[in-house]
């Protein structure tokens, strides 16, 4: 499929050799694709492989600056900003387009309220809203207010929006990133009825378990080029990965590396409790890398940011090294040598609008500063030294954070992290919504840095990525630490049974 001269009668959305520049740089080169009546077809790639913009050129949010797309087999302009969903061509973003202050079926009808007699028809809106919810197997309140919700509550009224306005392509960015296994594959059962009703979806992931499982084809993008179009059934994992990276990818996982028993113990939290986190307490010791699993809401992030200063607690005892911390204060445990890294890297983690030198050193500018004024030689120097150190691919060092691939975006926060240089690393969903050559360097960089003697907590969604990572391993459930796994223990089996209740240390 290196040509599409003929479009097939199946097809719906077919893309033409399209091209796209933005600032003078290329980031697609002239792309095919075609996407079917009635199919899930998955867009993979590395991040920075352009799948985003793709997206945004096949939904009209971007224009292409070379050449065409066709709809029902005929070219066509994409109106801008979202005005193809009147064509019946719906994104669900990765970044929510939702407004905390409204309901969820204010959100759902948002400029396309339905009326009667010139007034709001309140009832219908709901009831239509509870239909579509239903029908996603969501107990998500219609009169709940959107800032109320959870993340991945939020994801799900994302997609009962795209679902309720009836959309003949639907395009899912990452729709599952923030969804536990259950709620994604409750997704999935609508999107598969939706498919045999005849709506097409274009399904982009980074988990390639769910590519395989529920996707009908695979198109592979690399550095903005097409690689490859293939039936789902012909390819497995790690041909995926071959044609994502260009390379094979012989060990995702660093070989483990068990802590000395007698190392000291680096990091202690004692009875921590918070409104949500009960009694909790667990100790690191130098060089170890550990890891907290657990379902989503489980309290792992709660639990992370008390002992980091970022939450307050009701009761417990933070030590660095032996000296106790204050409660609630970030500043004294990042002087201390605690740091902390969001999993929230869009809303709390970096200036989007900032460049990469600014989103830098905005944790150490006393670092970079001389006589009360920025150093920008040092600055410079700090950014260079970042970029060989993790890796950070971008064309044009002056790029805004917002520009840059979400693969990149992480390697720079864990860059400004270490620019406070940190004996005490936590890491919440280090690798959420990366591609798996980038993970495969993010688990080399943490494994590189335990060597080097600091400390790690790995907080994390992804069992796999537990299970390879840490030697131990703790298991929350409803605010409680209900288990730990050692050696052998750390599967998913055992992980499972501690996050559903199944299993607690009293047991």
């Amino acid at each position: 499929m290196s040509s599409l001269n003929i479009v097939s009668e199946d097809d719906v959305l077919v893309a033409r050799r399209i091209s796209k520049f933005f600032s003078g740089v290329q980031v697609l080169f002239s792309v095919n694709f075609d996407l079917r009546a009635g199919e899930i077809h998955a867009l993979v790639g590395e991040n920075g492989a352009g799948k985003s913009t793709f997206v945004k050129v096949m939904s009209g949010f971007e224009q292409p600056d070379s050449g065409e797309i066709l709809y029902d087999g005929k070219p066509i302009r994409l109106p801008a900003n979202g005005a193809a969903e009147a064509l019946g061509i719906v994104i669900i973003h990765q970044e929510f387009n939702l407004a905390d202050h409204l309901t969820v079926s204010e959100s759902l009808f948002l400029g396309r309220e339905i009326t009667r007699f010139g007034v709001l028809d309140r009832k219908r809106m709901r009831a239509e809203t509870r239909a579509v919810l239903d029908s996603l197997s969501s107990s998500i309140d219609e009169d709940a207010l959107i800032g109320s919700l959870t993340v991945a509550d939020k994801q799900m009224v994302e997609i009962a929006k795209a679902i309720s306005k009836e959309a003949r392509v639907i395009f899912m960015d990452e729709p599952t990133a923030v969804l536990s296994q259950e709620e994604s594959r409750v997704l999935f059962e609508q999107v598969r009825r939706l498919r045999d009703r005849g709506t097409s979806f274009v399904f982009v992931s980074h988990k390639l378990n769910e590519v395989l499982e529920y996707t009908d084809r695979v198109t592979v993008l690399r550095d903005g080029q097409w690689v490859k179009t293939a039936p789902t059934s012909q390819l497995d994992a790690e041909s995926i990965a071959q044609l994502m990276v260009g390379r094979e990818l012989s060990s995702l996982y660093p070989t483990k590396e068990e802590p000395d028993v007698d190392e000291e113990i680096v990091l202690s939290a004692t009875g921590i409790s918070t409104p949500f986190v009960r009694d909790a307490s667990f100790e690191v010791r130098k060089g170890e890398i550990i890891g907290f699993s657990g379902l989503i809401g489980s309290g792992r992030t709660e639990l992370m940011e008390a002992v980091a200063g970022l939450r307050a607690r009701l009761s417990g005892t933070v030590r660095v090294k032996g000296e106790v911390l204050a409660p609630h204060d970030v500043h004294a445990a990042n002087r201390a040598g605690l740091a902390y890294l969001t999993k929230d890297r869009k809303a709390k983690g970096l200036l989007l609008g900032s460049r990469m030198a600014v989103n830098l050193t905005l944790q150490s500018l006393a670092r970079h500063c001389r006589h009360g004024y920025l150093d920008q030689a040092s600055e410079a120097a700090a950014l260079a030294r970042a970029q060989r150190r993790f890796d950070i691919r971008v064309r044009d060092a002056r790029v805004v954070a917002g520009r840059m691939s979400g693969g990149n975006q992480q390697k720079l926060m864990l860059a400004k992290v270490m620019e406070t240089e940190p004996d005490i690393i936590i890491i919440d969903e280090p690798t959420r919504g990366i591609d798996v050559g980038t993970k495969q360097q993010i688990y080399h960089f943490i494994a590189a840095l335990a060597r080097d003697g600091k400390s790690i907590v790995i907080v994390s969604s992804e069992m796999q990525e537990i299970i390879g990572m840490c030697t131990r391993v703790a298991v929350m459930r409803e605010g409680v630490i209900t288990g730990w796994l050692e050696g052998e223990e750390i599967n998913e089996q055992e992980i499972m049974r501690y996050s559903a209740g199944l299993k607690t240390m009293a047991s």
